[in-house]
């Protein structure tokens, strides 16, 4: 377990090692104040809930929109005629904050419903919220889904096997797939207006719904498949979401945890 935390820790920091000891001091906190929901009744348990959850999304919401609400500020008021109030802001996201913060949800989610206990080892809940395979793309990991496995598992040679499948066949559809109809949907929407032609926008309109599809469903099998050759078992994430019956079914069916 510990080895395979660092090895965690190290993949996240090999990109920006400036945001380790937010994924690190996230865990920590989120680890410390579920062990005080987890031993609290009634109120108090849905404050402590209520405050780590708000916690996690404002980290969130500041690294994703702190930016964005910035600068249609300082358009709002240009146009105005009045004095830009708010400085220009060019803030990194740090990678994979969406699905690390949603895990660290799902496992907060967890305790205050009594699903499970409040993990006491705080590595233990540093590795299912930094856990590499899935830890920049998804799919999003419930805790109770791999709460035993995070303190016991197996690794045989028949998920190791398996695993290396399964991630070879997602690498497939992102290499082979997702890639190359991403570059003919650029493409299309790069030209100008006047030379396109209705063929040509439906031909760029398929190809970016198959190259998210691709994309996103590749990532996934990669991470089911690198979990599976380290013994964990993710559930699975796409069920043909694009086979809907409503715009809810297409929801069920994609990002199946989330």
């Amino acid at each position: 377990k510990n080895w395979l935390l660092a090895a965690s820790w190290f993949f996240y920091a090999s990109w920006n090692p400036w945001f380790l000891p937010l994924l690190i001091g996230s865990a920590s906190l989120d680890w410390w104040m579920a062990l005080r929901m987890d031993r609290a009744q009634g109120r108090a348990r849905r404050a402590w809930l209520a405050a780590t959850v708000c916690i996690n999304l404002l980290v969130l919401g500041y690294f994703k929109y702190i930016g964005f609400l910035a600068d249609n500020l300082n358009t709002l008021l240009a146009s105005a005629g009045l004095r830009v109030l708010a400085p220009e802001h060019s803030i990194v996201l740090p990678i994979g904050i969406s699905f690390f913060t949603f895990q660290a949800i799902s496992y907060l989610m967890d305790v205050h419903r009594g699903t499970v206990r409040a993990q006491r080892n705080p590595l233990d809940l540093g590795l299912f919220i930094a856990l590499f395979p899935q830890l920049i793309a998804g799919p999003i990991v419930r805790y109770h889904d791999i709460a035993a496995e995070i303190v016991r598992r197996r690794v045989t040679s028949v998920d190791f096997a398996a695993g290396a499948e399964r991630f070879i066949y997602g690498l497939a559809k992102k290499v082979l797939l997702a890639n190359p109809l991403g570059l003919v949907a650029d493409k299309i929407f790069a030209l100008p207006v006047a030379e396109l032609s209705p063929a040509l926008c439906w031909l760029g309109a398929l190809c970016y719904t198959f190259q998210i599809y691709y994309d996103f469903s590749g990532y996934s099998d990669m991470a089911i498949g690198l979990g599976r050759m380290f013994g964990f078992h993710f559930l699975e994430n796409f069920n043909y979401p694009y086979i809907l019956a409503s715009i809810r079914d297409f929801w069920r069916r994609r990002h199946i945890p989330l």
